[in-house]
């Protein structure tokens, strides 16, 4: 059989940089897609399991109060844009450049006054979006008919765009249908140049193939163009979304198979269909019969060694002719010595392959034997749920081939791990745990499933950790991740999150710069809800209010350094987790109309404690109490009645009331 795949196959360029786009937005919390980012359930299935959610709707989105959120790659009307902005959310922008360019015409030639004319389905997405940007009201049509039906009442210039994945041919003879009318028409072919080759392609290859299979998601109206055209030059045309929808039976005895795939089909599936096809088929038995009925392919004989050599074996099978097992056909090991494992007398059972390999001898295989008998072990491990051991001796387009025994078992690359792995060939030559998920001999279909395993045991640990762990308990992990906000730690069942406010008892303003993947840290939870650990390192005995009574009593002078300012003062930490409000009029004895005037963020600062507050963590601080007292006759009298009007001279003002609920404003803004 001879399996055809489309080159232009799987993902555009558009969907694939919108899918890159939400993934590289993963991993910072609150981030939505507006809609599906594309019209393929795998891709979506994954992105909510990396915590993207969608939002469906425009009240949805009024909802939202805070987050990312992805305009997908069809686009969305003007009026979303708008909401996002005036709800101060973080905007970007993943409509495919070519959907773009159709709001830019439609925005630019409705304000002109002419009359724009879509083509293509009034329930997709792309057009409800198009017509979102036109500044009058559009007329939609979806085929040639409503083309035929078509009257231009206004008057007005037309200008025809199109739905970037309509049919290439249907639109063109709209155009000449609004043409042969009359119509001043301004016509923009906005129809995806990789869209009009996939078609073409698609119906190329559907013309020589006996069958073809089209791979996308059942809402993608792309792929549905795709069926369509297949279908006209073929057919046996079939519509998948993933390898479980196939049934291989249905092309088993056709000569030629053809594969093309949506523009929002990632790659890993088409290459599943196609390996998984590859791997199946390469292998059917040439279809021989022998001159003598007592041997004919397939039958099982026992022969006597008469010779062995260093790549073949020969047997007295008590035929007219002998019967020769080649190494590849005695084991799947490549490194095997066949004069070290086999010696002349010993009596083997074989499977007949061909009656006459082209030497007028039976070519026999012991390896296929030993598969059917694993076969029968790989069967009750299926109905018995058992956990398999095997070597992957292969790494295929699509998946794995894993050897057990002397029977081969086929992984997908979907069912590899619980995440999407790109590169498989670092599972080559080890050996994997897996479960049987499929076994159809018949069908040469013998599935295996990694990730059911690997889903199996996360939750098991999951629970594990839950049962027990409480708050106020100590774990360590290994960190997983760092974000701008915090980093997850792994705890073995659960990621904790370590929130950039829980790292020190101090200011952090990057996460990044104290930990990187796979520091180990210790830490304690602070609060579980539900499956949300938040951690903390600011263990209570080292608390530095613990002893700040002793270190910064009424009176005691200080070193610190300016940490930021305010118009009002300077805060200074005094130690990590202690800060210390200095007012600005307690620099200088001078006049001070901005603590940013005569100090700096990271200055070493001298000071005395004129306030201390334990029960409050509140202290204030004096430079101006340092400094040598001025001579009363020497003072200027308009300074002296400014600064006393201020009341800065009847007690402390950083102990005032006011004052205080200045500097906690700033401290919460901060």
């Amino acid at each position: 059989m001879e399996v055809i795949l489309a080159k232009t196959a799987g993902f555009c360029f558009g969907v694939k940089r919108a899918v890159d786009t939400v993934y590289e937005q993963t991993g910072k919390g609150n981030v939505y897609t507006y809609g599906p980012i594309i019209h393929n359930e795998e891709v979506v299935k994954d992105l909510e399991s990396k915590g993207v959610g969608i939002i469906d709707n425009e009240e949805e989105l009024q909802a939202l109060d805070e987050g990312t959120v992805v305009i997908r790659s069809h686009g969305v009307d003007r009026h979303i844009y708008d909401i996002i902005n005036e709800k101060k959310l973080e905007l970007v922008d993943a409509t495919c450049p070519f959907v773009k360019k159709i709001h830019n015409i439609v925005d630019k030639d409705s304000r002109e006054g002419k009359q724009i004319v879509i083509i293509g389905s009034k329930k997709h997405p792309e057009v409800q979006g198009i017509c979102g940007w036109c500044n009058n009201k559009p007329i939609v049509l979806e085929s040639v008919e409503d083309a035929q039906n078509y009257t231009n009442e206004t008057g007005a210039d037309i200008s025809i765009v199109s739905q970037t994945t309509f049919n290439h041919n249907n639109f063109n003879k709209i155009v000449e249908i609004f043409e042969k009318k009359g119509y001043n028409v301004s016509v923009y072919n906005t129809i995806c140049n990789a869209t009009a080759q996939r078609q073409k392609e698609a119906a190329d290859i559907a013309a020589q193939v006996d069958a073809m299979i089209v791979i996308g998601g059942k809402n993608s109206s792309n792929t549905q163009k795709l069926y369509d055209i297949s279908k006209k030059e073929c057919a046996n045309t079939y519509y998948i979304q993933t390898l479980d929808d196939l049934d291989l039976a249905t092309v088993k005895s056709v000569d030629r198979v053809g594969i093309t795939a949506g523009a929002s089909t990632p790659h890993h599936i088409i290459k599943e269909v196609h390996g998984s096809m590859a791997d199946e088929f390469g292998k059917m038995l040439e279809d021989s019969f022998a001159e003598d009925n007592r041997i004919s392919p397939g039958k099982i004989v026992k022969g006597t060694v008469i010779d062995v050599k260093e790549d073949e074996v020969i047997l007295n099978i008590n035929y007219k002719a002998d019967g020769i097992i080649t190494k590849s056909e005695y084991t799947n090991d490549p490194n095997v010595v066949l004069t070290e494992k086999v010696h002349v007398d010993d009596v083997i059972e074989a499977k007949v392959i061909k009656t006459n390999d082209g030497d007028g001898q039976v070519l026999l295989s012991v390896k296929r034997v030993a598969a059917e008998k694993a076969n029968e072990e790989l069967e009750a491990a299926f109905n018995n749920e058992e956990v398999l051991k095997g070597v992957v001796t292969q790494v295929v387009d699509g998946g794995l081939g894993v050897t057990v025994g002397e029977a081969r078992v086929f992984i997908p690359a979907s069912l590899v791990s619980d995440t999407y792995e790109k590169d498989l060939t670092k599972y080559k030559d080890q050996e994997i745990e897996f479960k049987l998920t499929e076994f159809n001999p018949r069908k040469r279909r013998i599935i295996g499933n990694r990730k059911v395993l690997i889903e199996a045991e996360k939750k098991a640990a999951k629970e594990a950790l839950f049962a027990r762990i409480n708050v106020g308990d100590t774990v360590e992990g290994a960190v997983k991740n760092v974000t701008d906000f915090g980093a997850f730690i792994d705890l073995g069942g659960a990621d904790g999150l370590l929130h950039i406010s829980e790292m020190s008892w101090g200011r952090v303003d990057n996460p990044k710069k104290l930990f990187k993947v796979g520091d180990q840290v210790k830490a304690f939870i602070k609060d579980i809800q539900g499956e949300k650990i938040a951690l903390s390192l600011k263990f209570e005995d080292s608390n530095p209010w613990l002893t700040a009574d002793e270190k910064y009593a009424i009176g005691n002078v200080v070193t610190g350094r300016v940490a930021r300012m305010t118009d009002f003062g300077a805060f200074v930490e005094l130690e990590p987790g202690v800060d210390a409000l200095l007012h600005v009029s307690q620099i200088s004895r001078e006049r001070i109309e901005k603590p940013a005037s005569v100090l700096s963020v990271g200055q070493e600062v001298e000071v005395k404690v004129v306030d201390f507050k334990p029960e409050e963590k509140k202290i204030s601080l004096s430079m101006k109490a340092l400094l040598p007292e001025v001579d009363e006759d020497f003072a200027d009298d308009a300074y002296v009645d400014e600064a006393i009007v201020d009341e800065a001279a009847d007690e402390v003002p950083v102990t005032e009331e006011d004052t205080v609920e200045e500097a906690d404003a700033i401290t919460a803004e901060e």
